[in-house]
């Protein structure tokens, strides 16, 4: 369906403030295909004219990026993306079976949206939790330690239009629009909402406290100014040793380009022309009445 006009201002007045952030309009791009994407719930023929209108691109440059990214859909997406990771850890907990056991509850395929178009189900290669493996997401919000049973009634109480709460992160799950509008840069005031990182993340934490490690001050093992000067000259001149351009190179040092130093290339020492066996190459025997030393044929 074609944006309409009150829709093209609304957007409009909204990707002003995008492209305000940035030096260089075309620089607001991405949030502004996300804001776009808040509207339809994906970046339509429309949006992307308008993108493309509002930056002064073709639709063809806007086009290139919005294909680019998994993030932005070319088609209208469900209310609630669910993306399975099938990354190694994942994959490994259970990861597959969960994606498999869901794409035949739902009867759809990676990217496909059910009949009543809450749900859009995804392969994701990874969502950055592994310590929470198998990991599911909604509309990028955390869903960890799943079962296939698990994953099962979380989409089905999506589908019933129950309200649901991630393990960690916000109180409640936002609608596939509403995460696209917090994506172009427009906070929804529930940035500080419920738990950020669980037990699982902070052990490392915990532990450093429990054994009294610290981290190195930072001024220790630190390597000097003049150090650093030293240390790029002898690079350069390792690099002109190796390249065969370093005129002050003392005579008979071998470069590594096959010859030694100060002699041409072409005069090879005995096993050169032979790199196979390390034996000079054998001279052509001598030729009499031309044949091979005077012998008949």
């Amino acid at each position: 369906m074609a944006l309409s006009l009150e829709a093209r201002e609304r957007l409009a007045a909204d990707a002003a403030q995008i492209i305000a952030r940035y030096p260089q309009p075309r620089s607001a791009l991405l949030p502004m295909l996300h804001l776009v994407q808040s509207e339809e719930g994906y970046v339509s023929p429309d949006g992307i004219a308008l993108c493309a209108d509002l930056l002064d691109l073709t639709t063809a440059e806007v086009s290139a990026v919005a294909t680019f990214y998994t993030q932005y859909k070319r088609h209208p997406n469900g209310q609630y993306t669910v993306g399975v990771c099938i990354n190694t850890l994942c994959a490994v907990m259970g990861g597959d079976v969960i994606f498999d056991a869901l794409e035949e509850h739902l009867g759809v395929g990676h990217d496909e949206t059910t009949d009543d178009g809450r749900v859009t189900l995804e392969r994701i290669e990874c969502n950055a939790a592994c310590d929470y493996a198998p990991v599911v997401m909604v509309n990028w919000e955390f869903f960890d330690n799943q079962t296939p049973s698990s994953a099962r009634d979380l989409v089905d109480r999506l589908r019933e239009g129950q309200e649901v709460a991630p393990t960690r992160g916000a109180n409640s799950v936002a609608s596939f629009k509403e995460v696209s509008r917090v994506l172009a840069g427009f906070d929804d005031g529930r940035g500080g909402e419920g738990v950020g990182a669980g037990t699982p993340s902070q052990r490392g934490t915990v532990l450093a406290q429990q054994m009294g490690w610290t981290a190195p001050d930072r001024d220790e093992g630190k390597i000097s100014p003049a150090a650093n000067v030293a240390a790029a000259a002898d690079s350069r001149a390792r690099a002109a040793r190796s390249s065969g351009t370093d005129q002050s190179a003392p005579a008979g040092e071998a470069d590594r380009a096959g010859a030694p130093a100060g002699k041409p290339p072409a005069e090879t020492t005995a096993g050169e022309g032979d790199p196979g066996g390390g034996s000079a190459p054998k001279a052509a025997p001598p030729r009499e009445n031309g044949r091979p030393n005077g012998k008949e044929a």
